[in-house]
């Protein structure tokens, strides 16, 4: 089997996702730091494999782990062993943390957020449109980044004076450019913020979800410190990474397609097409870590052997014409059906879809009926990624408003 050697730098994610599914829906690849693992690049074994109750999250069970190979400065340490949560636990552990989540991020108390959601995207918006006309801006940094990060901070009880701190430590965690000597210092770091929110909550609760996690610990249901500490980090991250990635990544697709943005902004096509299609053809998540099998598993005519590591290649997957046909490397927002994995699959499904998915459905109308002559600032080509293996992040979106 030939290695895949992902590239740090993210330079072309997409011809790096059509070179592992054109190895097969199991592919060997190389992570940035020279780790190996296996890569499931197909829609339907990825399917399969995410509901397999062979491949688990202990680390314990990866061979090299076992073997000391895995430095603690490795740079993607924090997505291989992030600590006790719902993102590293299966079984019985798994359904008690996730439950917490999953109860405050059902689609009917998502749906209460709508207004808040909607005032901050106006806020967001009046700013923009107080700026000189023809002034060029980054659109990720000025409405795609805190749209997401100041509802998933008021859900989960976090002072907004914490946000500049949060942004610098989350680039460092993602990136893989981040110097190993940096790395346990950073991990430290982050460790200790979340720790002083969740002391402050302990200390004056509210009405959010990192303060309902400590209650439920202390009404029996047996959360330790550790695991709450954890899980309020996982939804931080998870929760603005995510639609930081799906507004961006829809606005360049429409501004790339014309005639279908024509169709949306006149209403012919619902905006919930253009957020599928932009999860699918573009997702926000390129490659998910990191999972472990048990035993040898076969996958097509290949096998993952024991003990050996696996990530979910989105990116890929999202792309397998086996799944979503001849026109799978499209971008079309008549597609029907479109059933992507975008959010995962399985017991492990992305207890906040619903609530990106709202957040994108508010923010992008919003942005097109504000602003319906918005155009690039730089042709699509000069687009560059971050060095980030895991999520499909620009370094920034330059817009005229127009």
């Amino acid at each position: 089997m030939t290695r895949i050697v992902l590239d740090p730098f993210v330079t072309d994610l997409d011809g790096e996702s059509a070179r592992l599914r054109a190895a097969g829906p199991l592919a060997e690849v190389e992570l940035p730091g020279g780790v190996h693992c296996y890569a499931v690049t197909h829609h339907a074994e990825a399917r399969q494999l995410l509901t397999d109750s062979r491949i688990v999250k202990n680390i314990n069970v990866w061979n090299a782990w076992q073997r000391g190979e895995i430095p603690m400065d490795w740079p993607l340490i924090g997505l291989a062993n992030p600590g006790r949560s719902m993102l590293t636990v299966d079984g019985a552990d798994h359904r008690r943390l996730r439950t917490l989540v999953a109860q405050a991020l059902t689609v009917k108390r998502v749906e209460r957020l709508r207004a808040g959601i909607e005032a901050l995207t106006t806020a967001s918006l009046d700013r923009l449109a107080a700026l000189p006309k023809g002034e060029r801006i980054d659109l990720k940094a000025e409405f795609a980044y805190p749209l997401p990060m100041n509802v998933i901070s008021e859900l989960m009880g976090v002072d907004s004076a914490d946000h500049p701190r949060l942004k610098e430590l989350f680039e460092k965690f993602f990136s893989t450019q981040t110097p190993p000597e940096e790395v346990p210092q950073m991990m430290a770091d982050l460790g200790e913020l979340f720790a002083k929110i969740v002391d402050g909550k302990r200390e004056n609760p509210g009405d959010d979800l990192t303060s309902a996690l400590i209650a439920a610990s202390e009404n029996g249901d047996q959360l330790t410190d550790e695991e709450i500490v954890n899980t309020l980090q996982l939804i931080i991250a998870a929760g603005h990474e995510t639609t930081i990635s799906l507004i961006v990544n829809a606005v360049v697709a429409l501004q790339t397609h014309p005639g279908q943005r024509k169709q949306v902004l006149g209403g012919q096509v619902p905006w919930e097409n253009v957020i599928e299609e932009t999860l699918r053809w573009n997702t926000p998540t390129s490659h998910v870590l990191i999972r472990f099998a048990t035993e040898d598993i076969e996958v097509g005519d290949k096998v993952l052997p024991k003990g050996e590591a696996l990530i979910v290649s989105f990116g890929a997957l999202g792309r397998d014409e086996a799944q979503h046909g001849p026109t799978a490397g499209d971008f079309d927002i008549t597609r029907s059906p479109n059933h992507h994995i975008a959010f995962g699959h399985g017991p492990h499904v992305c207890p906040g879809a619903a609530l990106s998915r709202l957040e994108a459905g508010v923010a992008l109308p919003a942005l097109y009926e504000r602003f319906p002559e918005l155009e690039l600032a730089v042709p699509a080509s000069e687009l560059r990624n971050k060095p980030i293996v895991t999520q499909n992040d620009l370094h920034e979106l330059p817009v005229d408003l127009g």
